[in-house]
């Protein structure tokens, strides 16, 4: 993501910050790299309720960033874009689930769907259609759909979250983050992290295929729900139903796998 400063100056700033202790250089890297904080709040913030802010959101977010430079280690060989993008969107989603503002209806509601979408799926050994998960419900389908809308609009279901890990600080660090280096590797957390990756992949694979093009077009090609709409010929609304049932089917197949 472009920070609007060269290269060669946020070497230097780096340099200057781990290796001297350079706060003013610090404060740089801070205002550098915040443009990333207003790319994830704006995608969070697209999904939640008009009350929450989006410079609430962006202040959760600084946190994350802040934290993340102060984490970085550049010798690592890891893109401090990748590194902080996992933490920023973190620090949001930790603060909005310390704020406790999901009505426990719809938590209660999404984890009936999630159960009735695994049962469904090892009984009939594919994903089912949305006609047969709101039979297995007992909803209409339209019923079903509100239900989908009510916890988009009112959870942080992200893919992101499926690859995270806890390091022993307790942070949550990206599974991009545990792949070590050539000079300090532990082949046990290498393996794991692979593995995650190869049964995220294969659940992936297994979507329907509308539902996989919605998470490519998200995760990989950084459209925007509406953006989405328009590419599907379908609202936004639906769109961001499809979303929530990829992520809700992928969370369940990793729970299993």
């Amino acid at each position: 993501m472009e920070t609007g400063v060269k290269e060669v100056e946020l070497r230097d700033l780096w340099r200057r910050y781990k290796d001297g202790g350079d706060e003013g250089a610090r404060e740089r890297l801070v205002v550098a790299y915040s443009p990333m904080v207003k790319f994830v709040a704006g995608r969070l913030g697209a999904g939640l309720p008009s009350h929450v802010e989006d410079a609430d959101l962006i202040s959760y977010g600084l946190v994350g960033l802040i934290g993340a430079i102060e984490r970085f280690e550049p010798e690592r060989g890891i893109k401090f874009e990748t590194f902080a993008m996992t933490r920023i969107r973190g620090a949001i989603i930790d603060e909005l689930r310390s704020l406790d503002w999901v009505p426990r209806s719809v938590r209660s509601r999404a984890r009936e769907i999630e159960t009735a979408q695994a049962k469904l799926e090892h009984e009939l050994q594919r994903a089912p259609t949305e006609s047969e998960l709101a039979s297995k419900l007992n909803l209409t389908e339209e019923e079903l759909q509100s239900a989908l809308l009510e916890i988009a609009n009112s959870s942080v279901y992200a893919l992101d979250e499926l690859w995270t890990v806890s390091d022993s600080s307790g942070d949550q660090v990206s599974l991009l983050d545990t792949i070590a280096d050539d000079s300090a590797a532990d082949p046990q957390e290498a393996l794991a992290s692979t593995e995650v990756k190869d049964l995220l992949t294969e659940a992936i694979g297994g979507l329907p295929e509308r539902e996989q093009l919605v998470v490519a077009l998200y995760y990989y090609e950084n459209l925007t729900l509406r953006e989405i709409g328009e590419v599907l010929g379908v609202t936004e609304s639906r769109v961001s139903q499809l979303h929530t049932k990829a992520v809700m089917r992928l969370k369940s197949s990793l729970q299993q796998g």
